[in-house]
């Protein structure tokens, strides 16, 4: 309001003169967004086309290949035996057992990631926004539940067809079961999310489920019970759940206006975070993730820390108290060890070759579970600087928790490889010397540095991505496939010798040795430096 000479007062806009009218509906405010977003990014529909095309090729190749794969694993396992041995675990059971499994991990990455949410621009405009919320969050609330039934559609038909069956009939049937179960299972945490449960109580229900299964597996193979086949549903089953799935969608759909803001906010921050992570390759970020999305605001209860007497024992309680309050990774150790034992529990996966590749890949997922202490040390450093302790101190000391963690699961794991031999006390032998290794691996991986991305770009299907990328992401497996040597020769050879044992603990101490350093470059890398410095010094001696 301003006055004019005469002192009549004038209405004046606040703002500019625009046109008045209605507030435009929620599709409306997700289109204009859309197009303000296409408008900046600067792709064209035929980019955008392209991106598609190759996107969906690729996603054809792999599961072909996964496809061809478990199809040729199949051939390759030898029949079952006649006579079923006692205490034993049918192939359909372990199947079953790891559909359990996925059913966890499922709805642990629900309950983390949302599953609804809004992040980024969206969480900051769309929400505070005078429009029926209902229509903003419907794509999200689509989103998760469709990808989940076309992955579990996938993984579930891969299982049954490369291990089981190779009716088409019943792989479709599994296939559609798994999809309906997997849209069922997201759009329940979405239901519990709308009732103002917390995030972190459904991923705690995801990881007690995880948990669960190879429990029930070694439970069911002590008991001697099996199942036959993959459980599905008959056509006319699958068309009553299809309509069960779609009440619950509809019931979501109702209640998306219910959700409280902050669970929104913090659901979009962390899955647009994991999103981040994943297209960049950065596990060590999308753990984080995948941690921190799920931890509770606050604590009942407060630790004394009562083992900190000194800098080293504060460092080593620090990663003690991170692995401890994480559930997700005490699981995921616990889910690890049983792995061994299940398939040394199967007659038709308990081969020299089956046994390597469980204890290989079941110890790297526990020894990455053991590392956050280190990585949460490598992006935030703020213990390291303070305490009066020397860098290659401070690694050294990353490795006991892990290396304490990695004893327990060595104990449980080579021991089942033990009784599939027929001698534990050898092989346990092997699995304490082979533990530095873990240790090793889990704290050389957490600290290896961040690909440089102002080198030459490579075009993936996962985008741009720098050239040594790989160089990078193999700290940590190298000194797993490297270190192991002694324990790939026992387990293909099924016997274990002084000898190798031996040998295992001098790879042991080269290993800590390698993760103690604090050379951020490759072996080739430093090789050149130090070749360059030495021929800098001979021109500087000459003249």
């Amino acid at each position: 309001m301003t006055s004019d000479p005469v002192g009549e007062r004038q209405d004046v806009p606040a703002v500019s003169p625009a046109e008045e009218g209605e507030v435009p509906d929620a599709r409306a405010i997700r289109r204009f967004t859309a197009q303000a977003g296409n408008a900046r990014g600067g792709a064209s529909l035929g980019a955008l086309l392209s991106d598609v095309y190759y996107a969906v090729i690729t996603l054809a190749i792999g599961i072909g290949l996964a496809l061809g794969a478990a199809q040729a694993l199949r051939v390759a396992l030898p029949d079952e035996p006649a006579v079923h041995a006692p205490r034993g675990l049918s192939l359909p059971t372990l199947v079953v057992v790891l559909v359990v499994g996925l059913a966890g991990i499922l709805v642990s990455l629900a309950g983390r990631l949302g599953p609804v949410g809004a992040g980024g621009a969206e969480a900051s405009w769309w929400l505070s926004l005078p429009v029926d919320r209902r229509g903003l969050l419907r794509p999200a609330a689509r989103r998760l539940p469709v990808v989940a039934a076309l992955v579990g559609a996938v993984l579930v038909a891969l299982l049954d067809a490369g291990l089981l069956s190779d009716a088409a009939g019943h792989v479709a049937r599994v296939a559609v079961t798994a999809a309906l179960a997997a849209a069922a299972l997201v759009l329940l945490a979405a239901v519990l999310q709308s009732r103002g449960v917390r995030r972190s109580t459904t991923a705690l229900v995801g990881d007690l489920l995880l948990a669960a299964a190879p429990v029930a597996a070694v439970v069911l193979a002590l008991g001697d019970w099996s199942v036959r086949s993959v459980p599905t549903l008959p056509w006319v089953g699958a068309a009553g759940a299809a309509l069960v799935v779609a009440a619950l969608a509809v019931l979501v759909d109702r209640r998306l206006g219910r959700i409280p803001e902050r669970s929104l906010r913090e659901s979009g921050s962390v899955a647009t975070q994991a999103v981040g992570a994943a297209v960049s390759l950065d596990s060590r970020e999308l753990g984080r993730a995948l941690t921190d999305g799920a931890a509770a605001p606050a604590r009942r209860r407060t630790s004394r820390l009562r083992t900190a007497r000194g800098a080293a024992s504060a460092l080593v309680t620090a990663d003690l108290v991170v692995l401890r309050r994480s559930v997700r990774h005490v699981v995921q150790i616990l889910v690890a060890a049983l792995v061994p034992v299940l398939v040394t529990s199967v007659p038709q996966l308990a081969s020299p070759f089956g046994v390597l590749l469980s204890v290989l890949v079941a110890g790297y997922v526990a020894m990455s579970a053991t590392g956050e202490g280190a990585r949460r040390a490598q992006m935030a450093p703020v213990l390291d600087r303070l305490l009066p302790l020397g860098l290659k101190s401070v690694r050294r000391l990353r490795m006991v928790v892990p290396g304490a963690a990695m004893l327990l699961w060595s104990l449980v794991a080579f021991a089942a490889v033990g009784r599939w031999t027929g001698g534990v006390a050898g092989w346990l032998a092997l699995g304490v010397a082979s533990t530095p290794v873990w240790a090793a691996a889990a704290v050389r991986s957490s600290y290896r540095p961040a690909p440089d991305w102002s080198g030459p770009l490579v075009s993936t299907p996962m985008g741009a991505l720098p050239t040594g990328v790989g160089s990078v992401l193999a700290r940590g497996p190298d000194v797993v496939v490297l270190g192991l040597l002694p324990v790939w020769v026992a387990i293909l050879l099924r016997t274990v010798t002084p000898t190798l044992v031996t040998v295992q603990v001098l790879c042991a101490v080269v290993a800590v040795a390698v993760a103690s350093s604090t050379a951020t470059g490759t072996l080739l890398e430093r090789m050149t430096a130090t070749q360059e410095e030495l021929e800098k010094q001979r021109r500087e001696a000459t003249r």
